[in-house]
This record gives structure tokens, C-alpha cells and sequence, in this order.
């Protein structure tokens, strides 16, 4: 277990460019550097959400460390999955559409996966979320989609946006749905020696 008073003086570099992961990081008081590594997220054939997540953030913590060495890396995917099939991130307005008329009136999966890699030492995890999506009314599809919100989003909506009128609920983590699962990525920071200003370290697992 890490010692609360031991801190690494490494640097911390999120390998995202996604800017809610790094509000997320900021609320918390973590000092970093972002650089977004360049990865194919591409889902293979056959693929389930799980696997697909944990590739993916293995690879840009993998990029991350080989572009930084010596940094602790933070890195993370998050997909949306119903019925088995892979919501990523909508291609135009038609597959933004076609993915908030799959997700009206059910419950979907949400998928993060987090890496925390310093080194030849990393801990990972695949944290999931349940959400319920309110039946929408087609003109609040074509409205939503018309605010160019659900482009760049996994099932093309953000619940930390305007797409918050469209959840009924979330069972499990809040931080995890909007893209970043907080208290496990905090869990794997301090097993990597990282602290945390105002926040108190528990139990933090062992390193794979």
C-alpha cells in the first residue's frame, strides 16, 4: 500500500484529448501535462465492449509512455453498448440519429476503461455504468443533433451537456459515463505514487 505521505515527482500526462477527461482530472486538484496519442479506434470484428475499451487504452498508454518515458501516464476509452452492439462515436448527424433512436426509452452500458502506466508497472481497469435513456420525441432528436452536441460523444450524447434532458437515470458511476471513472483512476494514481491534493488515499490495488 502506498505511504499517504510518499508523493512521485514524475511527471503526469493524460494520453487524451478529451476535454471532460481533463475537467475531471482538474476538479480533483491533479497537476498534468495532455497529450492526445494518435490510435486507430477501430472495433474488430467480433469484438465485445469490454475487450474493446481495454485495447484501446492499453494502446495510447502504451504511445504514452514510449512518447514520455519516466511519466506516469493516464489514459482511457469509453464506448456505449445496447443489445451487444457498439455505440462509438457517431460518423454524421444521420448515425447521431439512428444511434438516440436505438437508445430511446432503454437502458444502455457504458464502458471506460483506465490505464495508469509508469514505466514497466500499470494498473488497469473497466469500470461500468448502467443509463437510462427517456423516450425522445423525433423533433428533440433532430434538435439535439442540430446543436452539434452528440458528434465526438460515444452513443452520441454527453449527460454532462444538454443530453442531461434526455437521461431518467444512471446506476453506477456519474465521472464514468462522462468519460473518466474518478475514484478508480484515483485508486491506480496513488498505487503509482501520485498524490492527490484533498483527496485521501484508501486501499490502492497492486500493479499487474
Amino acid at each position: 500500500m502506498t505511504n499517504p505521505t510518499d508523493q512521485i515527482f514524475a511527471p503526469v500526462l493524460l494520453a487524451s484529448g478529451s476535454p471532460r477527461r481533463s475537467e475531471l482530472l482538474t476538479g480533483v486538484g491533479l497537476q498534468f501535462l495532455v497529450k492526445a496519442p494518435d490510435v486507430d479506434e477501430s472495433v474488430l470484428d467480433g469484438e465485445d465492449p469490454v475487450d474493446y475499451v481495454h485495447r484501446v487504452a492499453m494502446e495510447k498508454a502504451r504511445v504514452g509512455v514510449l512518447r514520455s518515458p519516466g511519466s506516469v501516464v493516464i489514459a482511457a476509452d469509453t464506448t456505449v453498448a445496447i443489445d451487444g452492439q457498439i455505440l462509438a462515436k457517431p460518423d454524421d448527424a444521420a448515425d447521431a440519429r439512428r444511434m438516440l433512436s436505438l437508445l430511446s426509452g432503454r437502458e444502455h452500458h457504458v464502458y471506460t476503461a483506465v490505464v495508469v502506466r509508469c514505466d514497466d508497472q500499470q494498473w488497469s481497469e473497466v469500470v461500468t455504468s448502467t443509463v437510462e435513456i427517456s423516450t425522445i420525441d423525433p423533433a428533440w432528436i433532430e434538435w439535439y443533433v442540430s446543436t452539434g452536441e452528440p458528434m465526438g460523444k460515444a452513443g452520441a450524447y454527453a449527460v454532462q451537456g444538454r443530453g442531461a434532458v434526455l437521461v431518467a437515470g444512471v446506476r453506477g458511476s456519474l465521472t464514468n459515463v462522462i468519460g473518466l471513472p474518478v475514484m478508480e483512476t484515483c485508486a491506480m494514481l496513488a498505487a503509482a505514487g501520485v498524490q492527490i491534493p484533498g483527496v485521501i488515499p484508501g486501499e490502492t490495488p497492486d500493479p499487474e
